[in-house]
């Protein structure tokens, strides 16, 4: 049931914030590995960005992989989410004492993100595959032409295999998860336990608390996941040989030292914004729904434990 239901808290965010993926993906692949002054610039910034695929490609454009972001986030949060709520309840990521430790919470959610992150790799690449295709006027990055989801899939698969097809570039996308992980729930855990232990918000103001504490969450995550996020983009999208070998990137690191040295600091920060802006509140309403669906489900386990409350 933890899985079940982190999974459907995440899946309820990205119908949300996909547009915002969307916008982040086509600044993470605009002018890779150019110096700046050296590409065209199609988007400028994140609200000018919105109004050019709108303009070019139709509202409905900013939803681009919306179905398989869905199911990436079945797998990735239904994954790490279930793994650290069952780590909470059976007192995995506590000290002696009682209270959160950062180590263990950290370990945990590093663990959990990066199991996540490689059983959703195939659905992550496909998403990213659909969201950066667009009208060749704002194209950025390499295009490819995916009809749909399953068409996607069974394209790699049949054209490049099982590691080099569906499961290519899971390596960025596990250190990408694992970092964001780590921040995002290290970080609710220790703030739900410091806001009620030192007053600001008691044990009833859950929601308050889990609202607070995974804003904070969520802009520790997007400093610290930013160029890992990139460089898992980067991974994905790119042009691969017959072999399913990459054409710019042979491994995680060339990407990450490319990167450095043709676009240096900026350059592994592009899309910093949209990448707070779709994390912010993807965090929030992941959490919150999480939170919600887990009161939901011991309200209604404990009505079925004492019948006499269902007088």
């Amino acid at each position: 049931m933890e899985f079940v239901l982190g999974a459907m808290g995440a899946s309820g965010a990205v119908c949300f914030t996909n547009p915002l993926e969307v916008i982040k993906t086509r600044f993470q692949l605009q002018g890779e590995l150019k110096k700046v002054g050296n590409y065209k610039v199609h988007y400028r910034n994140f609200a000018h960005a919105i109004y050019v695929v709108a303009k070019n490609e139709g509202p409905l454009a900013l939803q681009k992989g919306l179905l398989p972001a869905m199911g990436h986030q079945v797998l990735l949060n239904g994954t790490r989410y279930g793994i650290f709520d069952l780590a909470q309840k059976n007192k995995w990521i506590l000290k002696e004492n009682g209270t959160v430790s950062l180590i263990k919470s950290v370990a945990v959610g590093a663990g959990a993100g990066m199991l996540g992150g490689f059983l959703g790799s195939p659905l992550g690449m496909l998403k990213i595959h659909l969201q950066s295709y667009s009208a060749q006027s704002i194209a950025v990055g390499y295009q490819r032409k995916t009809i749909s989801t399953l068409n996607g899939l069974l394209t790699l698969y049949r054209d490049y295999g099982v590691v080099r097809g569906l499961w290519r570039g899971a390596v960025g996308a596990m250190v990408r998860i694992g970092v964001a992980s780590s921040a995002q729930l290290s970080t609710t855990s220790i703030l739900n336990e410091a806001f009620i232990e030192h007053g600001l918000l008691t044990k009833d103001q859950k929601f308050l608390s889990t609202l607070m504490s995974s804003m904070v969450g969520g802009v520790l995550m997007s400093i610290l996941m930013a160029p890992f996020d990139l460089v898992s983009t980067r991974l994905y999208n790119q042009g691969v040989d017959s072999k399913g070998r990459g054409l710019l990137y042979k491994s995680y690191m060339e990407c990450l030292i490319k990167t450095f040295r043709q676009e240096g600091v900026h350059g592994l920060y592009k899309g910093v914004i949209p990448c707070y802006l779709r994390l912010g509140p993807h965090v929030v309403l992941s959490m919150v729904f999480w939170e919600r669906l887990r009161l939901l489900e011991k309200n209604i386990s404990d009505h079925f434990n004492n019948p006499q409350t269902l007088v």
